[in-house]
């Protein structure tokens, strides 16, 4: 129990920063229905558990193929910026009574339980976020290297801190932003600028912090 709860605890405050795909879940819970963004958040939570589960019993694996992760970042990093500079322009050119319209990532018909999966593939910020924890948890001996069960209860952790911070944002950023009175012209302002601050992240790790030749 203690090895699932350290997953779980690692997870959730890994989900309490701000970002695009946490405040996309806000957005579908206000725009759309919780039911919607919690099969969203269902798809989120499915592909960092797979990832997860990479990253423990995969390392020098994904080191001798970090080419493909390089390939996906550069990706992120162009697909991110196109989405934050598009939103931060519908939300520069939205005037006073125009009508209301969804975020940018919800405006397609695709099934959100597919979609958070999509959005989920595509960011592998969670590659070395979890490949750096399972370096750490085995180092102080909280994994037994190898140990399958012990992996399978940190997986099954990490997963429900996903969907418990991912709550956190569908209900209580709903909550918060009706509070505020907050329209979607500024939301859209908000979802750009993470976007775009996220690309910039995500490139500058690119440049000038390639996780991969760390030692933890």
């Amino acid at each position: 129990m203690g090895i699932a709860l350290a997953g779980l605890l690692i997870s959730f405050l890994g989900q309490l920063p701000f970002g695009n795909m946490n405040l996309a879940a806000t957005q579908m819970g206000m725009q759309e229905s919780y039911s919607k963004a919690w099969q969203y958040g269902v798809g989120i939570t499915i592909v960092e558990m797979i990832y997860l589960r990479i990253s423990l019993t995969g390392m020098s694996w994904i080191i001798e193929h970090k080419i493909i992760f390089e390939i996906m970042g550069w990706l992120t990093v162009a697909l991110f910026l196109i989405l934050g500079i598009v939103s931060v322009v519908k939300a520069y050119k939205q005037k006073a009574g125009d009508k209301e319209e969804k975020g940018l990532l919800l405006r397609n018909n695709m099934n959100r339980f597919l979609l958070g999966i999509s959005m989920s593939a595509i960011n592998p910020v969670q590659i070395p976020f979890w490949f750096i924890w399972a370096n750490i948890m085995v180092q102080r001996n909280v994994l037994t290297a190898g140990n399958n069960t012990q992996y399978l209860f940190f997986t099954l952790g990490a997963g429900l801190g996903t969907l418990a911070g991912l709550a956190l944002y569908i209900h209580g950023g709903s909550w918060l932003i009706k509070k505020l009175k907050a329209g979607n012209k500024t939301i859209n302002y908000i979802m750009g600028g993470i976007f775009i601050v996220t690309a910039l992240i995500q490139l500058y790790k690119i440049l000038f912090d390639p996780w991969t030749k760390k030692t933890y």
